[in-house]
């Protein structure tokens, strides 16, 4: 019997994404053209092939509230108990040492005699695969595959090289084909190939990696012992287990920060494919959204508060303010609270290389939205100055903020909307729309939503150092303790 788990690496910044993706809230947590955001739709996609408990996500510190928070849906969609498995990376890394930290997890803690057998199978968390039928049919293929000891790819036939993506060249062999008919054994793997000579490799038949891999717990430790020696004697050494999925930090900033691809799949003589035919998009740039979007009759994607005049073959993308354009041909903006894009349609790739200069001043905007997001709702940033800070935040339904304090500024609170329960110190206070409170320097206190409406607070913060590495938290609902 084939106990198949799942490993979502949901830990990236989706830098070509910016500004909508961002360090703290990057492009798999939004909802691209859709009910379900891309990591959601990959939990889903999933979920017809494996059993939805076997579905293990690796993200990073950065990420882990707000992805916790999205598997809550999802845990109520399929009427689970217990909470979907979150693996915590301490600080970001590439997909290597978060893909073996999974795999060790596991290793040690999948229900069977023989831990080794299990079949994983490791999948990006910002795809669009909208055939979940024919994703389970070549799945289903690919685990005959790992239980033989391959590593297997699922790529797609292609005719061009993109410098993002990794390519592979494969022919026919016996005994593979024994087990797969379509399968083909790996004669090369080039990762993202930017060189001459790289491109002169990958003439002929060629195959796009999509970064979905498969293969069985036992081939996965034999091959990163041979390949990676480093990163695997590392996770080797920490006892992940169910109590504590994580590594600690001091052994995880020592593991090589390098993608899988480069650090064992160009390197492997295990790997054997399977072409994937159904359709698949890597949301990785402007491009890949404009390419999967419904285009009006001259070819642009319009959408939020814009008024347009004669463009054609555009991307225009407004999430708050009003864009006005005129005759545009070939070009994507992209409006955030906080900062506009304005590009060549045809070069959104090279939105990464903006994004690295995203320092100094710029570096807010590198990391955080104006409205940053959290498990309990939401603020945003109104103004700010010397001494001072001005939030709005809102509070969901039934929802609270942790116990705290500051050591360095006081707040001061108002109800625009719904009602407020305050924890200040040793009392409790309810305040309804338009009455206010005051919060001292190092005074606990907390702010909670026991309605089943929206509450919406003004915070005006005074203080010599207002951001959110001063908060003390005490005890929080949502483990952030």
């Amino acid at each position: 019997m084939v106990e198949l788990y799942s490993v979502i690496l949901a830990g990236g910044a989706g830098s070509r994404l910016w500004p909508l993706s961002r360090a703290t809230y990057p492009k798999q947590l939004f909802k691209i053209n859709d009910e379900y955001t891309l990591f959601q739709k990959t939990f889903l996609r999933l979920a017809t092939i494996c059993d939805d408990k076997n579905i293990i996500t690796s993200t990073n510190v950065k990420h882990v509230s707000a992805i916790k928070e999205q598997l809550k849906v999802l845990k109520e969609k399929f009427c689970r108990k217990s909470d979907y498995k979150v693996i915590t990376e301490p600080i970001i890394k590439n997909t290597a040492p978060a893909l073996t930290i999974a795999v060790k997890y596991i290793e040690n803690n999948a229900g069977l005699i023989n831990n080794k057998s299990a079949i994983v199978l490791s999948v990006p968390s910002d795809h669009i695969i909208p055939n979940r039928i024919e994703f389970a049919n070549i799945i289903e293929k690919g685990i005959k595959l790992a239980q033989a000891g391959y590593i297997v790819a699922f790529p797609q036939l292609t005719d061009k090289i993109d410098e993002n993506f990794g390519y592979i060249k494969a022919r026919k062999n016996p005994k593979i084909n024994e087990i797969v008919p379509e399968a083909l054994k790996v004669t090369t793997f080039k990762e993202k190939p930017n060189k001459k000579a790289d491109k002169e490799k990958l003439k002929g038949k060629l195959y796009v990696n999509t970064g979905i891999y498969m293969f069985s717990v036992e081939t996965y430790i034999e091959e990163m012992k041979r390949y990676a020696k480093d990163i695997f004697k590392i996770a080797e050494s920490e006892k992940i287990t169910t109590s504590i999925p994580a590594i600690s930090l001091n052994q995880y900033e020592q593991m090589t920060d390098i993608s899988i691809d480069y650090a064992l799949m160009e390197k492997t003589k295990k790997m054997a494919i399977i072409p994937f035919e159904t359709s698949w998009k890597d949301i990785g740039s402007w491009d890949s959204i404009y390419e999967i979007s419904d285009k009006d009759k001259n070819g642009n994607y319009i959408t939020g508060n814009v008024i347009d005049i004669n463009s054609k073959n555009s991307l225009v993308y407004s999430t708050s303010k009003l864009i006005a354009t005129l005759g545009l041909e070939d070009t994507a903006v992209v409006e955030t609270e906080d900062a506009v894009l304005i590009c060549s349609a045809k070069n959104t790739d090279g939105v990464k290389n903006l994004y690295k200069k995203l320092n100094g001043k710029n570096t807010t905007a590198k990391e955080i939205h104006k409205t940053v997001y959290r498990p309990w709702g939401c603020y945003s940033v109104l103004e700010e100055g010397s001494g001072f800070l001005t939030k709005c935040i809102i509070v969901n339904p039934k929802a609270k903020l942790s116990l705290q304090l500051h050591h360095h500024r006081s707040e001061h609170w108002v109800v625009l909307e719904g009602q407020a329960t305050v924890i200040k110190g040793d009392k409790t206070y309810t305040l309804e729309q338009g009455n206010s409170i005051d919060i001292g320097v190092e005074e606990i206190h907390s702010l909670q939503n026991e309605s089943d409406e929206q509450l919406k607070i003004i915070e005006v913060q005074q203080g010599d150092i207002l951001d959110e590495n001063d908060i003390v938290r005490l005890k929080d609902i949502y483990g952030r303790v």
